[in-house]
């Protein structure tokens, strides 16, 4: 693995993308101080990556992983040309765990899977080609889904963000974030909060950021006072993304998300959790089947005087919570708004 460093340029930031061979990721540790591209020329790098945040958001995981098959294929073929859909699978094991809850991971994998049977030869091109793919169609989805959402926003909005379901967070132009990106160009937002999100704040260093590329005014809040905030000023929307919808509309999604909503639901403020069909897994019935990741407890205590020792405290650090459907007034796919979810609605949509 070799590093790029650039500078900050508003025009040009990129979450994913292949480049001659190797797939370049943005060091999404590292903003918004810097702005550092790792390459990776292997699919076990590539599963570090995603492992270790270098990459994150479920649709971005996804992308990322289309493309480690790529290498990973590469390698196997050279090592075994007729050997190779067999010496691949071990890799694919690894990358397969690398995050557990995102359900684009494995999906993305699956969706490459299929295409070993149809291949012959060296398989790189094909792969490649199925993997660019979806990464445009990400992209593509992404547009319909701000539009489909900024239809629900009314002029004058006041709306709040949790995470980061942005450009960084997928394959470009972003889920949650897409619909508040089309909800003001069309001048519809008035204010944009974006909770910090502990303990990676993605919202503080993500989403702030993200927004500011854009010219689009957004304040910063610490997640504690999310419900004040409701309180004291007139909020339309709470827009999140997702990292897993089950069948039945439960919501899996950072850490926070739970509690914003329930707060949202309290102060009458409306719901929309923004995600591509990828992220809906019609196999897990309810959220309570979701595995939810445990981070290391590092995530937490560095950010605390050397003198306190995490030994002596038992220290939880889920990296997400689950979201009853009913919670939920809008899920806003790219194949549509389903108003009020459930899972017969969920079922004739999706399958």
């Amino acid at each position: 693995m070799k590093n790029k460093k650039s500078q900050l340029q508003a025009e040009s930031f990129y979450a994913v993308k292949w480049n001659a061979g190797v797939l370049t990721l943005l060091d999404q540790r590292k903003l918004p101080n810097e702005v550092i591209y790792h390459d990776y020329g292997s699919a076990l790098g590539v599963a570090d990556a995603i492992s270790k945040m270098v990459v994150r958001g479920a649709p971005a995981i996804g992308i990322a992983a289309a493309y480690a098959v790529v290498l990973a294929a590469r390698s196997a073929y050279q090592d075994s040309s007729s050997n190779w859909r067999n010496n691949i699978e071990e890799v694919l094991d690894v990358l397969s765990t690398a995050r557990p809850t995102a359900v684009n991971l494995n999906w993305a994998i699956s969706k490459m899977r299929e295409k070993f049977e149809t291949i012959k030869g060296n398989p790189e091109t094909d792969l490649l080609n199925l993997a660019i793919k979806i990464h445009h169609d990400d992209i593509v989805a992404n547009y319909e889904m701000g539009r489909l959402g900024a239809e629900l926003i009314e002029p004058d909005s006041k709306v709040i963000t949790h995470c980061n379901a942005g450009a960084l967070a997928t394959g470009g132009y972003g889920t949650a974030l897409g619909v508040i990106r089309t909800a003001y160009k069309q001048g519809l937002l008035k204010k944009v909060y974006a909770s910090e999100t502990r303990p990676w704040y993605q919202g503080a260093r993500l989403t702030s950021w993200e927004l500011k590329q854009d010219n689009i005014p957004v304040s910063l809040l610490i997640d504690s006072a999310v419900s004040n905030l409701m309180k004291m000023e007139k909020i339309s929307w709470l827009i999140v993304g997702a990292d897993r919808i089950a069948a039945n509309g439960d919501i899996a999604n950072k850490i926070g998300t739970y509690s914003h909503i329930v707060s949202a639901k309290y102060h009458n403020v409306k719901v929309m959790v923004v995600a591509p069909s990828s992220t809906i897994d019609m196999k897990i019935d309810s959220g309570g089947k979701i595995t939810i990741e445990d981070r290391p407890t590092e995530e937490v205590t560095h950010f605390y005087s050397a003198k306190t020792s995490s030994n002596s405290i038992k220290i939880l650090n889920p990296a997400f919570d689950i979201t009853p459907v009913s919670l939920i007034d809008y899920v806003v796919t790219e194949k549509g708004i389903i108003h009020n979810p459930d899972a017969k609605k969920m079922l004739t949509i999706f399958g």
